[in-house]
């Protein structure tokens, strides 16, 4: 791989590291020129995302080559809008069903009319084989050659554009699955094969990740091969792309191809790290994220380090490859608000996107968050994106009257806007306790890190109901998830099921010989890459009670045993340090430094676009008031100002609540205190 060169007076032979987040209404990107961070906001594109990012690399004007940290949503929106592959399933015979049975888990239980979510394969394209490995790995029947043929030329008459393979004990012994592929490649169509994307146990849940890698493999392959050739078109052929996990770190373009499933929280990942590294910068260890951007807000909680988990779903199907532990809520600025027929005022999950976007953006024609925000003095109409773009106030106040009428609604615009703003606010507080209250930590103990475009315009209400009293809006925070990008590691995980009984001490030499194999092939994937570095390596081990059906993940040390026991305590109230515990699956994380992530701390270069402060009109609890509105590139580091206030800047609005008390403080964050001179429990700081 090309390693960073300084740049020449030209820029002609610079190697530039850009990262790009892909959202449903602007593309973000963020990219270093010396020790000064850069950003740029530009509107995505309806139809390929890849033109709207090659029209934000055009802006930046570098000619030389480019390499392209994305961050994106293509995967999770093809599952969303149900857009992916026709995918054939291969299984072991008389398990082709197994994608639709599930867990015959019922996520509302009292619901009579609920409907499940149809599997993405149909069953005439479900396909069974002959063959059986039985949990010890022992192969108790092998699958015929002249059967695999015939499977071969009934797929290929069925007209499936990927296969996804999962056989049972495949993660025990993949020998059977390995003879399967090796036919099934002769079609010459994406192949995913269960012992190399998750050698895990959990036959339904293995074959649901496998399934959704496959539905996504030539839709990913198709947009990331548009998106290099659109970036190596107008930089050199040494442009190269690089995409974020779901996981937290970056991997090659090609492994992404291979396992989209991996990126299907592409672009939230980004935020968090983005969040967990800003909030260190001031100081702020243990914080809850609160992203929210045009189409939805995702949260999560950081308790020294963003927290794996391995038991997502995305849009109704288990993936149980590791990602950032992140709740997700439709509700963003694009959100769209109606009357049902009850008469009740709904906001989202639905969203106006970047194309016809919000009413005070030129084109759309029905109220979103974004419009109330503006009825309320909360977005200033002349500072938005800098001054770059002024929003639309009187085409809003009159098409949201009209549209009231037509409701025969005797409500006024600014009774609406707030009624907008209370319930969008009561979704994101219960997606804050799910992450917070609901999993055993008290919100009180954060600091609660807004950002995208609209989480400073939320935040300081949320966090006043929450019982938070310090609210994080970091530098440049409509592109936070374009600068965790920029900042994270490259990373790839591996896992692998093995269900041993613990009788006393650890059996150290097998433990040894596990993680030494996955050792070895992080080294030999790293180096195929053509990353260079040192390799870190984060050992773990998911642990159960013998006889439960669900286990704890715990960082591989000698005390592993009494971890699990005393997070199991944490965790549920109770444990069990007389019964006896089993190791059901290894964990390794190989993580190495990235190059495009600066040695210090950056400056945050401004838009060179310093408005005057003045006092307008603003509506805070019900009450119409003058308020101070600030440039925050103008805000001297340190001073401490009082609100009410509105802070606007390139990227993002902050919304300041009477009497809060907030300062830039020297990492340039914006720190704001919901309470002072009150007793409240503080969040744990660094000293």
């Amino acid at each position: 791989m090309d390693k960073p060169r300084k740049k020449s007076g030209t820029g002609v032979d610079a190697l530039l590291w850009v990262a790009v987040d892909s959202g449903g209404t602007f593309t973000d990107c963020v990219w270093r020129e010396g020790k000064q961070l850069r950003i740029l906001k530009v509107f995505s594109s309806a139809g390929d995302r890849s033109k709207a990012i090659a029209e934000a690399i055009a802006k930046i004007g570098h000619s030389g080559p480019i390499l392209l940290l994305h961050g994106t949503t293509v995967g999770t929106n093809a599952l969303l809008e149900r857009k992916g592959a026709r995918v054939a399933f291969v299984t072991t015979a008389g398990f082709e069903d197994t994608v639709e049975i599930g867990r015959q888990a019922r996520p509302k239980l009292y619901d009579l009319l609920f409907q499940r979510t149809p599997p993405l394969v149909t069953r005439d394209l479900r396909f069974g084989v002959a063959e059986r490995v039985n949990p010890a790995g022992e192969i108790l029947r092998a699958p015929e050659r002249s059967e695999l043929s015939r499977l071969a030329a009934e797929i290929h008459r069925s007209g499936a554009e990927s296969i996804a393979l999962s056989t049972l004990f495949s993660f025990a012994n993949p020998a059977n699955e390995q003879a399967i592929a090796s036919v099934l490649e002769e079609l010459a169509v994406p192949l995913s094969v269960s012992h190399q994307i998750l050698p895990e146990f959990r036959e339904y849940e293995r074959a649901s990740t496998v399934v959704v890698n496959a539905y996504l493999q030539p839709l990913m392959q198709k947009y990331l091969s548009s998106l290099q050739t659109r970036i190596g078109g107008q930089g050199s052929k040494r442009s190269r792309v690089y995409v974020m996990q779901s996981s937290g770190g970056m991997t090659s373009l090609e492994a992404a191809t291979r396992q989209p499933v991996r990126t299907i929280l592409s672009g939230p990942a980004g935020g968090i790290v983005g969040a967990a590294a800003m909030g260190r910068r001031s100081g702020f260890t243990d914080v809850i994220t609160f992203d929210m951007g045009g189409t939805s807000t995702d949260v999560a909680l950081v308790k020294g380090d963003p927290k794996l988990t391995n038991e997502a779903e995305v849009a109704g199907f288990p993936v149980r490859v590791p990602v950032l532990d992140i709740h997700t809520v439709g509700a963003g600025g694009g959100s769209l608000a109606r009357f049902d027929a009850g008469g009740a005022l709904r906001v989202g999950p639905e969203s106006a996107g970047a194309d016809p976007g919000p009413i005070c953006y030129g084109r759309g024609t029905q109220p979103t968050v974004t419009d109330a925000n503006l009825l309320l003095g909360r977005l200033q109409p002349d500072r938005f994106l800098g001054g770059e773009f002024t929003l639309a106030l009187a085409r809003t106040q009159r098409i949201v009257s009209e549209w009231l009428k037509a409701q025969s609604l005797l409500l006024n615009l600014q009774q609406f806007a707030e009624g907008v703003i209370r319930v969008v606010n009561a979704n994101m507080e219960r997606a804050l306790r799910v992450v917070s209250i609901e999993r055993g930590y008290d919100p009180r103990e954060f600091a609660l890190v807004a950002f995208g475009g609209a989480g400073g315009l939320h935040a300081c209400d949320l966090a006043a109901d929450l019982g938070i009293r310090t609210v994080i809006v970091p530098a440049m925070p409509g592109a936070l998830s374009a600068y965790g990008i920029l900042s994270s590691d490259i990373i790839k995980d591996y896992s692998r099921t093995v269900v041993w009984k613990l009788e006393g001490t650890l059996p150290q030499s097998k433990l040894r010989a596990e993680f030494a194999a996955m050792e070895k092939r992080a080294f030999s994937e790293f180096r195929q890459e053509g990353w260079t570095g040192k390799l870190r390596f984060e050992s773990s081990a998911d642990l159960r009670y013998a006889g439960q059906g669900f286990e704890l993940n715990v960082p591989l040390t000698p005390r592993l045993v009494n971890d699990f026991h005393e997070e199991h305590l944490r965790r549920y109230g109770y444990s069990h340090p007389e019964r006896s515990v089993e190791i059901v699956t290894l964990r390794l994380r190989a993580r190495m430094k990235s190059p495009a992530s600066a040695s210090g701390r950056e400056e945050i270069a401004t838009q060179n676009v310093h408005l005057a402060a003045e006092a307008r009109s603003v509506v805070f609890n019900s009450r119409r008031m003058q308020s101070a509105i600030l440039d925050r590139d103008s805000l001297p580091v340190g001073r401490a100002f009082h609100g009410p206030a509105v802070v606007t800047e390139y990227s993002a609005t902050t919304v300041v609540p009477v009497g809060a008390k907030f300062s830039l403080d020297s990492a340039r964050n914006l720190v704001i205190d919901l309470s002072p001179g009150q007793k409240q429990r503080a969040p744990q700081r660094r000293p």
